[in-house]
């Protein structure tokens, strides 16, 4: 697999079973068990995962939110180069049959996990319905999280307009999108971002909203959309 790249996503939510149900409805997904641990399926394929929030984190009220995952060869060279750089640590360990993982947060306080292993495979996809095509930054002080992510990545970032930029690889594959947004509109968090595809963008906005999701805000190619949480917050696109 390759390295520094971005393969996977999953949901912390307070309320697994409701949350099941709601992307069951929408995604046509189906959830299969392995310990505390759920992971979606479309057909035979894997697509995403789910967990119930930590009671630690349940009592600093944290919101229910996505994930996404980042492919690495050395995790604990990540990590040391994180901390050099002023990322925080969450949480470091190794799992049997699984891999290695680590949560890290970003200078200005977005998270998102690294992995090194061979179990977890990528299923991001570039154009397929209701799986995980794209993944986005939305930060509110671009100069303050580049060279972090530059450093510990070997990423470039492209500014292509004021506010927008995007992120390549070392191999110049273009692998992701940063937003500046103020907080007057995105709210006080940093975070990443998942987007998923689907067949048409009017039937999936009305599944959400049927099953207690909400529309954060229309972009015309594609909307951001909340979870029933209320919460966990993720973009729907129309694919071909």
């Amino acid at each position: 697999m390759k390295p520094n790249t971005i393969i996977f996503a999953d949901l912390s939510t307070y309320t697994p079973k409701s949350t099941m149900v709601f992307y069951e409805t929408v995604f046509g997904w189906f959830y299969h068990k392995d310990y505390q641990y759920y992971v979606a399926y479309k057909g035979d394929k894997d697509i995403v995962g789910l967990y119930e929030t930590p009671e630690k984190f349940k009592q600093m009220r944290m919101p229910h939110f996505w994930m996404t995952y980042i492919q690495v060869n050395d995790i604990k060279h990540t990590v040391a180069k994180a901390r050099e750089l002023g990322g925080i640590i969450e949480m470091e360990q190794s799992l049997d049959g699984f891999g290695k993982v680590a949560l890290i947060r970003d200078p200005q306080g977005a998270g998102f996990t690294i992995y090194e292993g061979d179990h977890l495979k990528s299923t991001r996809t570039e154009n397929e319905a209701n799986t995980l095509i794209w993944n986005e930054l939305h930060i509110s002080d671009a100069k303050n999280i580049i060279p972090f992510y530059e450093g510990i990545f070997d990423w470039t970032f492209v500014k292509t307009s004021n506010d927008h930029f995007e992120i390549y690889t070392q191999n110049k594959v273009h692998i992701a999108d940063a937003l500046q947004i103020h907080n007057n509109f995105k709210g006080k968090y940093e975070y990443w971002v998942c987007t998923f595809g689907v067949k048409d963008l009017n039937t999936a906005k009305s599944l959400i909203l049927d099953n207690g999701g909400n529309v954060v805000f229309d972009e015309g190619e594609r909307l951001l959309m909340t979870d029933n949480s209320g919460q966990a917050f993720f973009y729907i696109q129309e694919v071909k």
